[in-house]
């Protein structure tokens, strides 16, 4: 499983700084912090995918290092790609967090 074990622990880091409990899963090749169910961070390969939800899309993409998620061939809105995710400094990160966070806080638990 190719994924950035340092960058996984600091996302979680970022979500329990939030007052989160994230749960690990293995996916997309890496790991997905899941909140209540639902799917926030994931990384793979030297990726960082986010979860920000249409209201906060566009937003998301004008951040630096951000870029339309397509892992399959198809563009998915309301999730970016942040390249170079190992360079984020810890604010950089918190920021993507409380972007994530407050997004999937609007969804139900599963």
């Amino acid at each position: 499983m190719v994924h950035d074990p340092d960058l996984v622990d600091r996302m979680e880091a970022a979500l329990v700084a939030l007052g989160h409990s994230p749960e690990r899963r293995r996916m997309f090749g890496g790991v997905a912090l899941m909140i209540r169910g639902n799917m926030s961070f994931g990384t793979s390969r030297d990726e960082l995918h986010v979860r920000v939800g249409p209201d906060q899309y566009a937003a998301a993409l004008a951040k630096p290092g951000a870029r339309e998620m397509d892992v399959t061939g198809r563009v998915m809105t309301g999730w970016v790609t942040v390249d170079g995710p190992s360079d984020l400094d810890d604010d950089a990160l918190a920021a993507w967090a409380k972007m994530t966070a407050d997004f999937v806080n609007t969804l139900p638990a599963k």
